[in-house]
């Protein structure tokens, strides 16, 4: 089969990138299923296999996709979609506040993603585990991280620290925020036993997770997926954060625990030693991995194929309510 993956980010990720990290891994898997992929992205993007096109964002991304393909995955909504010629899907794989209706071969990232959008269509994310550093469960683990983009309140980097802070001589090293932030209605966090990596990736980030006792993941919104979930996961971390969204379709009680009360989840944390390492890493290899996710999205692939939809109605969202969720 002959598939285009379109996006509008660059390949490869060179910090986080959670969108251009799934396409990439989804890429290289289909490319060893023996079909032929081709990227259209951000100019500067490049890849050892598989062919690479750079989207000119003067012309419309339709105006740019030839007939030789027999499908197009892209992984945004783009204009007038329904004027191509050729098969197409789309990946939504954000939250919207937008109440248009979405195209009929939507696909969403977890069970809960779907549902919101009147949905049953989804696959999950996966990961290639080959280009990650393989896990030391030798290391010694003296502190907990968090995971996301700090600034933005609905990953609860407050919650975090606070739950930290509520255990005796508990660290917390947080990954992709900084101790001052304006954006945050200038947060400064005083405490020594908080500390802050910034926006890393690669290797350093890795290591980070490889020598952490486990993932602080209290958001409060219905999170899509979270590719910071199955990452940790990797790396022996047990999950702890909130029952929204994706959430418990993912942490299991054998990888994780999930409560929007603080003090449940601080308990929780404290006793994190009673997860295996082990187990976590098992779980997210086996469950989470791109070969699993490209086979899902091979099956999606031939019901296009076949000239039917994904979606019986359009998907479109029933309730904008997916953030401010209880805290506390």
């Amino acid at each position: 089969m002959r598939i285009l993956i379109v996006n509008t980010g660059l390949i490869p990720v060179k910090l986080y990138g959670g969108t251009e990290r799934v396409i990439y891994s989804l890429g290289k898997e289909l490319v060893k299923l023996g079909h032929e992929v081709t990227y259209l992205v951000k100019e500067g993007s490049y890849c050892d296999f598989a062919k690479v096109l750079f989207l000119d964002t003067k012309k419309p991304v339709i105006d740019q996709i030839s007939n030789k393909y027999d499908i197009v995955h892209f992984n945004f909504v783009p204009d007038c979609v329904e004027k191509l010629r050729i098969p197409y899907i789309i990946t939504q794989h954000g939250n919207s506040n937008d109440f248009t209706d979405l195209d009929r071969n939507t696909v969403f990232v977890s069970k809960n993603h779907a549902q919101r959008y009147n949905s049953t269509s989804y696959v999950y994310n996966g990961l290639d585990w080959s280009d990650y550093m393989i896990p030391d469960f030798n290391k010694k683990k003296d502190y907990y991280h968090f995971l996301g983009n700090a600034a933005w309140r609905v990953k609860n980097i407050k919650g975090a620290i606070d739950t930290i802070l509520r255990i005796k001589d508990a660290k917390l090293k947080v990954l992709g925020g900084v101790r001052f932030n304006f954006k945050m209605g200038i947060r400064f966090t005083i405490s020594p036993r908080i500390s802050f990596a910034g926006m890393v990736g690669g290797i350093e980030k890795e290591k980070i997770l490889n020598e952490s006792k486990g993932l602080i993941f209290p958001v409060v919104w219905h999170e899509p997926f979270g590719l910071a979930i199955i990452e940790s996961l990797y790396y022996g971390c047990p999950v702890f954060g909130t029952p929204y969204g994706s959430l418990p379709e993912i942490v299991n009680s054998d990888v994780g625990f999930l409560s929007n009360c603080i003090e449940k989840l601080s308990d929780a944390v404290a006793d994190s030693g009673s997860f295996s390492s082990q187990r976590c890493h098992e779980y997210a290899l086996d469950k989470f991995n791109s070969k699993n996710m490209a086979l899902q999205y091979l099956k999606k692939y031939e019901i296009i194929l076949n000239k039917e939809f994904l979606n019986a109605k359009r998907p479109v969202l029933k309730d904008h309510k997916f953030k401010n969720l209880e805290w506390g």
